[in-house]
């Protein structure tokens, strides 16, 4: 069926004024799906510099109709609830009629999804990036986020985690439904490789940089040893700033290494920096399937990277290193490794992410599972 349709991406995430980088890979995902039907994105978010109670901005971003509603921060739930709901109702009037809502992180936007199908008839599906149903970390979820949750998958026409890790952790959770693992999106056009790389050894690692999943303190001291071994290197930290390691930099006395912190950039400059690094590193505590990984393959970058979450699921062996969390040992072998043996097969690489997660090969996947739920609707 190639029918084209009209979907709603359901946005409990997504990247506005308050909060620019959050959930920009849903973004991503909606972008690959418009290539194939028309979408619009409903977005709400608190901003604690909203005037009105209610302020609903329209712009047209990549050919996607996206209505972001900021909402006066109020410290009563029920009033700050009343006013999600008035938002919500006043963004779908300005919406034309759809066939499927895509929903991005089931709570508690999901709690909408389930209004638009049981008073419109309309079905929906599940994208899920949350890290929180990971053990330990699901323990924090109260009893009443999760008996609505069920709820929630189980009125699914499918729930559509980014990994089969995820998948899991969900169902051990107590989430049960339809479940047909769907990876992050990337843009392969623009992350592919180049023969342009640094003159100097330089290792890139990107994230919002908050210690406790990255570990950015661990990468720290392991860069310290590792100047010890090598001498003068560079080690780039893209997406956040240096200000919390700032005492840890300074104890660490850097002497012929380069440390660069660069907060957040572009997705067309990162591509330049990820092409012309020598390795990336994600030393993380706990992941689901970080789009930075994805697309240092299809630039064909080595990777090395924690063995946490889905990650292993797209991880060929000849791709880089896969080592334990928390392991500054490991880390720091494989890097002195890769430093002396810097071979690669980077064209094989970008094929690979071409066939797993190019904008066409995701969307595909997507317009096959709303076909599914669409004609499920009608019958």
């Amino acid at each position: 069926m190639n029918q084209k349709l009209h979907i709603l991406f359901l946005c409990g995430w997504y990247p506005s004024r308050v909060a620019p980088t959050n959930g920009d890979f849903i973004q991503r995902h909606a972008k690959a799906i418009s290539s194939k039907h028309k979408v619009s994105v409903l977005h709400i978010i608190s901003d604690k510099n909203s005037i009105k109670n209610i302020e609903i901005d329209f712009q047209e971003i990549n050919g996607i109709a996206t209505y972001i509603a900021y909402v006066k921060i109020s410290k009563n739930p029920i009033t700050k609830l009343i006013r999600f709901y008035n938002a919500y109702k006043q963004i779908l009037r300005k919406i034309e009629p759809i066939n499927n809502v895509h929903l991005n992180t089931l709570f508690p936007f999901g709690i909408f999804a389930l209004h638009l199908k049981w008073f419109k008839k309309i079905p929906f599906i599940i994208s899920e990036h949350w890290s929180g149903y990971n053990k330990p970390h699901s323990k924090n979820i109260s009893f009443l986020k999760k008996m609505i949750s069920k709820i929630i998958t189980k009125n699914a026409a499918f729930v559509c985690p980014v990994s089969n890790s995820l998948k899991e952790s969900m169902l051990n959770f107590g989430l049960k439904g339809n479940y047909k693992a769907i990876p992050n999106v990337v843009n392969t056009k623009l992350f592919h490789p180049t023969n342009k790389k640094e003159k100097q050894f330089t290792v890139l690692h990107v994230s919002g940089m908050d210690d406790e999943p990255k570990n950015i303190s661990g990468m720290l001291n392991t860069a310290k040893k590792l100047e010890k071994i090598i001498g003068s290197f560079t080690w780039k930290f893209i997406g956040g700033s240096s200000n919390k390691f700032k005492p840890l930099i300074k104890k660490l006395n850097f002497k012929q290494a380069t440390i660069k912190f660069e907060e957040h950039i572009s997705h067309q400059k990162l591509v330049t920096h990820m092409q012309s690094a020598h390795l990336f590193v994600m030393f993380s505590n706990y992941e689901n399937l970080p789009c930075v990984i994805l697309e240092s393959i299809s630039c064909g970058t080595p990777i090395i990277s924690t063995n946490v979450g889905g990650i292993y699921e797209y991880f060929q062996n000849d791709f880089g290193y896969l080592i334990e969390k928390q392991n500054e040992t490991q880390l720091l072998e494989k890097i002195h490794y890769i430093y002396k043996n810097s071979e690669v097969n980077s064209q094989k690489m970008h094929l690979y992410a071409i066939k797993h997660f190019s904008e066409e090969t995701v969307s595909n996947e997507f317009s096959k599972l709303y076909c599914k739920s669409h004609i499920n609707r009608r019958n």
